[in-house]
């Protein structure tokens, strides 16, 4: 069933606003070059259609996205690799850090040193995802449609649910029904905000004051690294819980 959902922070991505241009053209351009790998032609692979798709809604120059489809598959590609780190910060909450790299070895350490940094520590792999669930989330501004109506569209879709989040439709699906479901909302309502792969957290887990603004620090510094792409924290906090902290 449609409705508000808790779940404020589930993935921390800075956008354009807190972030040089460059660093997040760095950022987008791996994730073409990542999705890019498995086919450079972005109608055969819904992958990169996505990633193009968001590098095109930051404003990204189509010859960086080119460049990066190019680099992918060209002479002395990257080897990119992508990894999952997990660890718990500040408050006990647990964080999943998804990075492209062409070196494990400086990326953990990164990754291992920011933990470290802000009272967190890099658990073992599994240690954290179990409790969340990976899964296809589409969004749309509140303005392409009312509440109703986008949770009726999604369900015709193969959608599972729809829930309003921070300003935004969130239809959720299976990660196999990804694709289907973008397809035939986009037909419905055109242009979508976004359309990717997430973890979502099973449960949440409160936090505010101090470990709050510790968190949102630690989150912050992760994102700042070259190879990471995407955090996600199973935090739930409020805008209130958050007074005193600032990006």
């Amino acid at each position: 069933m449609a409705g508000h959902s808790k779940f404020k922070n589930i993935m921390h991505r800075k956008g354009a606003a807190d972030k040089k241009k460059a660093a997040l053209f760095t950022k987008l351009a791996r994730e073409i070059q990542v999705a890019a790998k498995t086919g450079a032609d972005p109608s055969s692979n819904a992958r990169l259609a996505r990633a193009i798709a968001a590098a095109r809604a930051e404003s990204m120059p189509k010859d960086n996205i080119q460049r990066a489809i190019d680099k992918a598959s060209g002479a002395g590609a990257d080897d990119l690799v992508e990894m999952r780190y997990e660890g718990f910060g500040p408050g006990g909450v647990g964080v999943i850090v998804e990075a492209a790299t062409d070196n494990r070895n400086r990326t953990a350490s990164e990754v291992r040193a920011t933990f470290a940094r802000f009272s967190g520590n890099l658990g073992e792999t599994g240690s954290v995802s179990f409790l969340w669930d990976q899964v296809g989330e589409v969004r749309y501004p509140l303005s392409a449609a009312g509440e109703d109506a986008m949770l009726e569209a999604a369900i015709e879709a193969g959608a599972d649910d729809c829930v309003t989040e921070e300003g935004e439709h969130v239809v959720l699906c299976g990660v196999p029904a990804l694709a289907e479901v973008q397809t035939a909302l986009e037909a419905r309502f055109k242009a979508l905000a976004s359309a990717k792969i997430v973890w979502r957290p099973k449960t949440t887990i409160p936090i505010e004051g101090e470990p709050a603004s510790a968190l949102m620090k630690l989150l912050s510094a992760l994102d700042d690294l070259d190879d990471v792409l995407n955090v996600y924290a199973n935090a739930e906090m409020t805008d209130e819980g958050l007074v005193g902290w600032e990006a």
